[in-house]
């Protein structure tokens, strides 16, 4: 579904990542699946890369990635409890960090069925902002791409150059992020869940080619709703502190 949009992945991977995962850990498992994704993309497509548009945007991008992955890591280790429940004798805990990735996760989930996030785009003078926000949002959360591609979307760009630049630029906060990432996240947990990520990978690889072979926009109106609905449950138990 990534490929075609420029967004997506990280978006549903997370929220599916975190019923099984504390949400620092399926972060960090959903930005190696991000990143080994945008590489094999950029094999496909690196012809099409308008390296101007790469630059202007992507230098930002890369500086507010290191500042949202500090920040992550901040939010991940301090695990500030705001209130605490009993539910069928279980004891439920709602913490800054799962509500603000919660938050997060609703906020971005509804770009694409919501009319305003959808038609939400932003002029070529605004590139620089856009690589900041998208960037650290990145860094945060590893949402970045609904923003990128907002901001891309109003510069003309023909479709393969849309999917390659794009790509281009979520490689380069994937660097950003994971080289923060590399210093907090306990690689005890990519080696205890090796088959996990070798699968999602593999499914990003194949949507990827099978993407690249198609090229145009499916409609997906259905699907869309479906998993958005999804991803708005799993945030909301999320924020709740059950997940």
């Amino acid at each position: 579904l990534t490929f075609f949009s420029g967004f997506g992945l990280g978006t549903i991977l997370l929220p599916v990542f975190s019923i099984y995962y504390p949400a620092p850990i399926a972060v960090g498992l959903t930005a190696i699946v991000h990143f080994l994704n945008n590489v094999f993309k950029i094999g496909l497509v690196y012809n099409h890369i308008n390296w101007k548009v790469v630059l202007k945007f992507g230098a930002p991008s890369l500086i507010a990635a290191l500042l949202g992955a500090y920040a992550l890591e901040q939010l991940a280790t301090t695990q500030l409890n705001l209130y605490s429940y009993q539910l069928n004798g279980y004891i439920f805990q709602i913490t800054v960090f799962k509500l603000l990735i919660g938050v997060l996760i609703i906020f971005f989930s509804l770009f694409e069925v919501i009319p305003y996030f959808k038609n939400l785009s932003f002029n070529e003078n605004k590139l620089t902002l856009g690589g900041l926000l998208s960037g650290f949002f990145g860094g945060l959360s590893g949402h970045q791409g609904a923003l990128r591609s907002a901001f891309l979307v109003k510069l003309n760009l023909s479709k393969e150059t849309f999917v390659s630049t794009g790509t281009a630029i979520a490689c380069i906060v994937d660097v950003g992020r994971m080289s923060v990432y590399a210093f907090t996240f306990d690689f005890s947990n990519v080696k205890n869940n090796y088959s996990v990520i070798l699968m999602a990978v593999g499914a990003a690889f194949l949507g990827a080619i099978i993407g690249n072979k198609l090229l145009k926009k499916t409609t997906l109106g259905f699907l869309k709703w479906f998993v958005t609905l999804f991803m708005i449950i799993i945030a909301l138990l999320m924020m709740l502190g059950i997940i």
